[in-house]
């Protein structure tokens, strides 16, 4: 064996080792679209697939869904906020006091469907303004005062406490480059940024040798490292069995070309191919907007037109007369909001309250879901939209009424959450 080979090994060791979970070696052959695997599927045990869309950076919630009828957002912003309803460039009104900004309109037939709900003045209850900390802390599922010890997410242990969906090689997938926090100690799950393309790094010529090289270091080897990357090999033959490149959506719809629209196409085939994913992540970031929001033609609106039209092709394509939508809840979410105030270089620095989006054939949608505590002076927590609504309040729902989930005490440890009615 050649030092290139060797060294090939020794790299792609660490790269297994690097991005993926527990879980059991299994091989399966390639077809054409839907793999021929035994259907281990969601719909067969009547659990949905959760889909995480993390928008990272502290993403506007005022902007994105603008409470045009409470008169203080024009007086704290008052060159930035979308204006209301019937005004040029103004929101598109979803119930009278809340509209979307006109980047989000793509999402509004799903709105009207019932299919997407909103929920505002929401996220984690937390002083830190800290993107690091409140990203990690959200996707723990715990506040600061609660994360000692704490190194798992919450979308871990859930699939710690229940049984795995058919034989349970992949249980979460992240569309990203390493596994996000959420899916920290949970088992079977991998990240993989390309899912058609998950295969060994380096030379074909040599994958095959290397292969064999790393299979047989870690046969018999204990955990972690053992069972880590033998499940990375059983995750490529099990994403290979699904024709990703060729996959064609349902309805016509259009996923736009950038790379989240990418991770949301490949979501949807990876669902449709019901091999028995239960969590997948796909996260857009650059929400930091401190100068030059743009929330109508600039970098603000860019990312919401991308985010909507992203969304509105997977409720689509989704919509095809099967189980998949109806099985399927999407949360979109984010670490924080923006200062209820503009600031003096026409952005929003570091805020609280925040506002999700949920979206799904299970989605008590056409509503803005909120207990809105205004944004008048004497009700702005330091300055900042309050939070009245715990994010988990919203993950819980659906975790215990759309994933079987009984153990949400040891999903979000040291929290009581309060039933909404997101989902039925």
């Amino acid at each position: 064996m050649t030092n290139e080979t060797n060294e090939s090994i020794r790299i792609d060791r660490r790269r297994f080792l690097g991005s993926s979970a527990l879980g059991a070696a299994a091989t399966f052959t390639a077809p054409a679209w839907l793999p021929r695997v035994a259907r281990a599927g969601t719909a067969s045990t009547g659990r949905d697939t959760v889909v995480i869309v993390f928008l990272r950076g502290g993403s506007d919630g005022l902007t994105m869904c603008a409470p045009h009828a409470d008169p203080r957002l024009y007086a704290l912003r008052p060159t930035l906020a979308i204006q209301p309803p019937g005004a040029p460039n103004g929101a598109v009104d979803l119930d009278g006091f809340f509209g979307f900004a006109p980047a989000m309109a793509p999402l509004l037939p799903a709105y009207q469907a019932g299919r997407l709900a909103v929920v505002h003045a929401t996220g984690l209850q937390d002083p830190s303004r800290s993107h690091f900390d409140m990203q990690r802390w959200m996707e723990f599922g715990v506040d600061g005062v609660g994360s000692n010890g704490v190194f798992s997410g919450w979308g871990g242990r859930y699939l710690q406490t229940i049984a795995p969906v058919g034989a349970g090689q992949l249980r979460g997938l992240a569309i990203e480059k390493t596994i996000p926090r959420s899916m920290a100690g949970g088992p079977a799950c991998t990240a993989a940024p390309t899912p058609g393309s998950f295969v060994m790094p380096g030379s074909a010529s040599t994958a095959t040798v290397r292969r064999a090289t790393i299979t047989t270091m870690h046969t018999g080897e204990p955990f972690p490292l053992g069972p880590a990357a033998l499940n990375t090999f059983a995750t490529m033959d099990l994403l290979a069995t699904i024709d990703f490149t060729n996959y064609v959506p349902s309805n016509g719809a259009l996923y736009p070309t950038t790379s989240f629209g990418a991770k949301l196409e490949s979501a949807a085939a990876l669902i449709k191919a019901d091999i028995g994913v239960e969590l997948v992540e796909a996260d857009l970031g650059g929400w930091d907007h401190h100068n030059q929001l743009g929330p109508l033609n600039g970098q603000m609106a860019t990312l919401m037109d991308e985010l909507s039209r992203a969304l509105a092709a997977f409720d689509l394509d989704m919509s095809d007369g099967t189980h998949a939508i109806r099985r399927t809840t999407v949360v979109v979410m984010s670490e924080f909001g923006r200062r209820a105030s503009e600031n003096a270089s026409a952005g929003t620095d570091h805020g609280h309250g925040n506002c999700m989006l949920v979206l799904g054939g299970s989605v008590n949608g056409g509503q803005v879901l909120s207990l809105w505590p205004t944004l008048n002076a004497n009700a702005l927590d330091n300055g900042d939209l309050a939070i009245t609504m715990d994010y988990r309040d919203i993950l819980a729902e659906i975790l215990s009424e759309r994933m079987g989930c009984t153990s949400l005490p040891s999903v979000f440890p040291g929290f009581t959450p309060t039933v909404r009615g997101i989902v039925s």
